[in-house]
């Protein structure tokens, strides 16, 4: 099989990537990757002697690079590819409707050109919106995105599907809850806290620190994205959850703890505007239909991540000033 993964040196994808390279020796992955400010742009050196990888730098908004690539006979495209951090899109909506919505139109209808055999779009649980104390999202849940981040990715979900319908392309979307774990870029909650700790800043939460948020190690979150590309129902959308909910408040304490670090260096801080309030996800389709259960809990999988990141300050202390 020849995969094309779009965004692989991003945080997710970067993490597919190696699963895939290790598990799978007999899928040939090109990788097409902007390398942004969230990019691992050590990534392509750190793989140049991986026979089943290629990597090419690029925009997937550009149409004449991806049927380029994609007409070199392309059998699944998995498109991680996206502009992701929701105050940058605040800040700039206009990159985000670029690489999140013409990006994605660019690789359905280099998709349909060549004949590619599936397609899927990782999306995320933030196009539903917001949750109220109790209740789960599902995949008929409406779509009621609250940032320019969720609305672009939003768009992008109906494009795919509207691809599939109208095109007849084998398509799957997945939605995911919060991810962490290892290579994660520093701007993100848990990366951000555990530098900020170990450096005795003051960790700053939005608000009151009681927005919820569903939480799964990355690794948990690449098996399934898998299973869903080899074995998915085409059309069919699939939420991916770990069912470890927790307050953004509690998520700090838990890092000062593992730490050793004192709570009095949080820090409450304006709310972000448009902030949902909890987001929880019901991922019974996966594991009745495509039998992926998550295997990290929050607790053993925190420990680990810090664990990584106190073992790997190469890594993500050169990104602090990025």
């Amino acid at each position: 099989m020849h995969l094309l993964i779009t965004g692989g040196a991003g945080f997710i994808g970067g993490n597919f990537l190696r699963m895939i390279l290790k598990a799978e020796p007999d899928v040939r992955i090109t990788n097409v990757d902007k390398l942004t400010y969230a990019g691992d742009s050590r990534l392509p050196e750190s793989l140049k002697d991986e026979p089943n990888h290629r990597f090419v730098h690029g925009d997937i908004a550009d149409p004449e690079l991806m049927n380029r690539v994609i007409g070199d006979d392309v059998d699944m495209i998995i498109n991680f590819a996206a502009e992701s951090h929701v105050d940058r899109s605040i800040e700039d909506p206009g990159v985000f409707i670029r690489t999140n919505v013409m990006g994605v139109q660019t690789l359905l209808d280099a998709a349909i050109r060549h004949k590619v055999g599936k397609f899927v779009q990782i999306s995320t649980d933030e196009v539903y919106g917001s949750l109220g104390e109790t209740g789960l999202f599902s995949e008929t849940t409406p779509l009621d995105p609250s940032s320019p981040y969720s609305a672009s990715k939003t768009a992008a979900d109906h494009l795919v599907m509207a691809w599939h319908r109208t095109y007849g392309l084998d398509i799957n979307i997945t939605r995911c809850s919060n991810n962490y774990g290892p290579f994660q870029f520093p701007e993100k909650l848990i990366p951000v806290m555990i530098h900020k700790a170990l450096s005795d800043q003051q960790l700053p939460v939005y608000g009151d620190g009681s927005n919820i948020r569903d939480w799964i190690h990355v690794n948990d979150h690449c098996k399934a994205i898998w299973a869903v590309a080899t074995r998915g129902t085409p059309g069919r959308i699939y939420n991916i959850g770990g069912s470890q909910e927790r307050s953004n408040l509690d998520v700090v304490r838990e890092i000062l703890s593992a730490l050793e670090k004192p709570e009095d260096l949080i820090s409450f801080v304006p709310d972000r505007l448009g902030h949902d309030w909890r987001y929880a996800i019901d991922s019974s389709r996966m594991q009745n239909e495509l039998g992926w259960a998550p295997t990290h809990t929050f607790r053993t999988g925190l420990a680990q991540t810090i664990k990584w990141y106190l073992a790997n300050p190469q890594w993500w202390t050169p990104l602090l000033k990025t």
